[in-house]
């Protein structure tokens, strides 16, 4: 630009020259006419350049690019919703037993292991008896004595001789010790530990030489192959959770497995403690369930087919409405478009859509936050 305005300098006091120099020649102004027109066509081109930059410039500032918003969208499918009751619960059994002393004194004895696999009726530990087994040895001998005098009285009775007032009195005395050494035997028997169920020995409680009472823990068995989930459930719930519901057990400790099952138990008294109830589902058989280990019961309670499900963080909602955005295709641009919505059950991570969107929709599911109608998206 600073270049063509001196040359508009130099043109015009070439001309103011031209005029004052009136001794020159014809032809000396004829020539320096020429050379001023020839640059005045150059200045002109210059100039013409100039202009359509400018121009170009101009149209672009009035005129500017459309920035795209870079988003993430998903076509809507139909499927099944379903939503879940979730109460936390543990593992339980009927077989999972802590076995408790009878009798008192130190133990002598231990004859298995935390681990050992055992059967019902096994003896786990035995307490020292010696006093009851010495009056069953006592108690023997004395039945042996009158059991060989009744046979004589009954011999003798059998052939007339003698009174029956003597083959009952020896009778009595024979039966009588059998009941008092059939006693002793019942109270040396409490002296051993036994496994009332089949299982395995989870812990012992007991060391040898221990002094133990009645009712004291002295092993945990547990028979792994008849567990089962139990939970105690809100009363609110009461007229939800039934026997024969569907039941999913999600044991979180097992990598989120989940087991399906069927509610077997729902108690119809509510617990005056904590205002709840008890209900249980079968578990099956596996080594990796272990007693009082988590299990979340998910209770089916209720269900739609062909629903339309999206993901909870998508809605958008205002004071009057909810809403979520979609992406359209609209005169050859993908743009923007709100919809309001209508939802239904909420679940985890999920919600149920009854009405506003239809299946095919492209819900814009990654970027969707502050975005405006009509928007050109990209995706």
């Amino acid at each position: 630009m600073k270049k063509i305005i001196n040359k508009l300098y130099l043109i015009l006091g070439f001309g103011i020259l031209v005029s004052c120099g009136g001794g020159d020649t014809l032809d000396a102004k004829k020539a320096s006419l020429e050379k001023l027109r020839a640059q005045q066509a150059e200045i002109g081109s210059e100039i013409k350049v100039l202009e359509e930059e400018i121009l170009a410039i101009g149209k672009n500032e009035l005129d500017p690019v459309v920035k795209e918003k870079f988003v993430s969208v998903t076509a809507i499918q139909v499927g099944t919703f379903n939503h879940y009751i979730d109460v936390q619960g543990r593992v339980d059994g009927d077989q999972n037993t802590t076995i408790s002393a009878r009798a008192m004194g130190p133990v002598v004895k231990i004859l298995v292991n935390s681990g050992a696999q055992v059967k019902k009726g096994q003896v786990l530990a035995q307490l020292d008896g010696e006093i009851v087994a010495r009056q069953v040895a006592d108690l023997k001998i004395n039945l042996a004595f009158v059991t060989d005098v009744f046979n004589k009285q009954k011999a003798l009775w059998e052939k007339q001789v003698g009174s029956e007032v003597q083959y009952l009195s020896a009778k009595n005395n024979k039966e009588s010790l059998e009941q008092k050494l059939a006693t002793l035997y019942e109270n040396l028997d409490m002296y051993s530990i036994k496994s009332p169920i089949n299982g395995t020995v989870d812990e012992v409680f007991i060391k040898i030489g221990q002094n133990i009472a009645p009712g004291m823990p002295c092993f945990r068995v547990v028979n792994m192959g008849d567990l089962k989930a139990k939970a105690d459930v809100s009363e609110s719930y009461a007229s939800q959770i039934k026997e024969g519901n569907k039941v999913s057990l999600y044991f979180p400790d097992l990598n989120n497995l989940e087991v399906p099952s069927t509610i077997s138990f729902a108690s119809r008294v509510i617990s005056q403690m904590n205002r709840t109830f008890t209900i249980e589902a079968p578990i099956p058989a596996g080594k990796d369930f272990i007693p009082n280990m988590i299990c979340v019961f998910k209770v089916l309670d209720y269900q739609a087919k062909n629903a339309i499900v999206i993901p909870v963080n998508t809605l958008q909602k205002t004071e009057s409405s909810t809403f979520v955005v979609v992406a359209s295709v609209q005169n050859g641009k993908k743009v923007v478009v709100k919809k309001e919505v209508k939802t239904g059950k909420y679940y985890q991570d999920k919600v149920e859509i009854l009405a506003g969107l239809q299946a095919g929709d492209l819900l814009i599911t990654s970027g969707y936050q502050d975005l405006n109608e009509n928007e050109v998206l990209n995706y």
